[in-house]
């Protein structure tokens, strides 16, 4: 006979297997996950790889690839393609530069769009030697409480991931935004049952293995709320890398003079060597732009005298 005291544990384990389950089944019932949406485009993006390929040591793809399939579907920004698309497009521009394109193929110098933003997927890591940048390794440092605990990149024995995402504005090189996700194997409930639709997208996008492995999907919606973050974040700014950065440089081409005033009959400021740099203010008056040279005068001086500083 089992004693009295070792029924109520026995029974106690069964009740929670019980829940255990029960909490499984409604998992498996709840929707994937949605991938944020933004009213307008803020800019123009292009994703790039983070210099340590961390991905390589868990048989995954490039995270760029993936980060691409939800800036495409969020329709936060225009997506620019600085990877594989650009290498085939430089080869094209390759052809027609040789002469080998028809009259009227319309391809050269001037059309590329510049990219207003940059996007790195990378790994929070709690230090330089196990994985990652050393942007994700100062996040890890700063994360407070419970969070720098957890901040260790991926963990294939307890399946989570926490990865980090850093938009860096390309004119200033201002980091905009910096955003860290967190994802565990539990959290997946909702995929067993009927995630394949969710996960299709990213296999069809050059993500299998994001898609076809179980920390993939780990890492994948860790990705997933750091992007969902990262838009809450820029959508609560007002973002305009155009307009935030209209300044920039010029230097003198030519021999010239600085003007008090938009005329060559105003006082002069100063004579103007080549190769100075000027910093226009913005304002104009014809082919006359305000400027101020590096020593703090201000003057106006005829366009048709610099270019922009390169």
């Amino acid at each position: 006979m089992v004693p009295s005291k070792l029924k109520i544990p026995f029974l106690a384990c069964v009740a929670l297997s019980g829940l255990g389950a029960a909490a499984l089944a409604a998992a498996a019932d709840q929707p994937p996950p949605e991938i944020p949406t933004c009213d307008k485009k803020i800019g123009t993006l292009a994703v790039t790889e983070p210099e340590n390929k961390w991905w390589l040591q868990y048989n995954l793809d490039s995270p760029e690839a993936l980060i691409k399939v939800f800036v495409s579907q969020s329709k936060c920004f225009t997506l620019l393609d600085r990877g594989k698309g650009l290498a085939a497009a430089e080869k094209e521009r390759a052809l027609a530069s040789s002469g080998e394109m028809r009259g009227g193929s319309n391809i050269g110098k001037g059309q590329m769009k510049a990219a207003d933003y940059v996007l790195v997927p990378d790994l929070v890591t709690k230090n330089n030697n196990s994985g990652g940048s050393r942007v994700g390794a100062v996040l890890g440092g700063f994360l407070p409480g419970p969070l720098a605990v957890v901040a260790g990149g991926i963990s294939l024995k307890s399946k989570t991931a926490d990865v980090v995402l850093t938009l860096t504005d390309v004119r200033s090189t201002e980091q905009v935004a910096l955003e860290q996700g967190h994802s565990k194997k539990t959290d997946l409930g909702w995929a067993a049952g009927g995630g394949g639709g969710f996960f299709g997208g990213f296999a069809a996008a050059g993500a299998s293995s994001y898609a076809n492995t179980e920390i993939g999907q780990v890492v994948t919606m860790a990705y997933l709320d750091s992007y969902a973050k990262l838009v809450n974040d820029i959508k609560g700014m007002s973002l305009n890398a155009k307009a935030d950065n209209v300044t920039q440089s010029v230097t003198m081409a030519k021999p010239g003079k600085m003007y008090s005033a938009a005329s060559v009959k105003a006082p002069v400021v100063r004579a103007l060597d080549p190769g100075m740099t000027l910093y226009p203010s913005g304002d104009k008056d014809g082919i006359w732009w305000k400027v101020t040279d590096e020593l703090g005068n201000e003057g106006w001086v005829p366009s048709t005298l610099f270019q922009l500083a390169k």
